[in-house]
């Protein structure tokens, strides 16, 4: 068994490692990639980073995914666009920089949620809600049904360029800053997860009530303090 070395994040070796498959074609274009399972055999990592990989593969446009199938590795653009570099997320500064730029992107769709929503798009983030009751209740991480909720949000704005920017962005930075700022906080992780989860059903209720300022102000508030978590982070580590 091979098992990956700790000089950099985990994530980010076994990202790498299957980047270099692709372009060398040990995986070819349409080829489907290793199971979780074989990965987590073949690298020693656990179920999280195999997942955490494959959603920077797919959010840098190398894989796609068909739910209960697997990763199918994709015919390769020859343009980059805009990327975030991977290798950088471990740092908290890097996490406060993108959960900036989340807080802009996800706070406008909040307001289009909250005028455009449909029953079945505000079904959809309950049910997530729901999810994440349940997985915080199992002593959990959550991680997927949080990022069904943002995603079903960003699908309710009505607009697709919203839903590609939140999966780009989102996936990169949802797992890495939960757990960072459990880490430097020290905060036992029910307890996070519950904070969070009263802050996801603000926003939701201001989107079932279709109050747009309403659900701009959660969402924000939601962010927010998350950035500000971390911030106390670094003024930790540096004092």
């Amino acid at each position: 068994m091979q098992t990956m070395r700790r000089r950099e994040t985990l994530t980010v070796q076994l990202t790498r490692t299957l980047s270099e498959r692709i372009a060398a074609g040990q995986y070819a274009v349409g080829a489907r990639l290793p199971s979780e399972t074989e990965m987590i055999n073949e690298f020693g990592v656990s179920r999280t980073v195999v997942r955490e990989a494959i959603a920077n593969l797919r959010a840098n446009g190398r894989v796609t995914t068909m739910q209960g199938v697997g990763a199918f590795v994709m015919q390769q653009d020859k343009s980059d666009g805009f990327q975030i570099d991977t290798a950088n997320l471990s740092a908290v500064q890097e996490m406060v920089s993108v959960l900036e730029l989340r807080i802009a992107l996800e706070s406008e769709a909040a307001v289009l949620a909250a005028q455009r929503r449909s029953p079945e798009q505000l079904a959809s983030m309950r049910e997530a809600l729901a999810e994440m009751q349940a997985a915080i209740t199992r002593g959990e991480d959550a991680v997927q049904s949080d990022m069904k909720f943002h995603r079903s949000l960003a699908e309710a704005a009505g607009n697709p360029h919203f839903l590609k920017l939140f999966n780009y962005v989102g996936e990169l930075l949802i797992p890495r800053a939960r757990l960072q700022s459990v880490k430097l906080d020290a905060v036992p992780m029910q307890e996070y997860l519950a904070r969070i989860q009263r802050e996801h059903e603000q926003i939701c209720y201001a989107i079932e009530k279709q109050d747009p300022e309403a659900a701009r102000a959660a969402l924000r508030m939601h962010l927010s303090e998350s950035k500000s978590r971390l911030q106390r982070s670094i003024a930790q580590l540096i004092a």
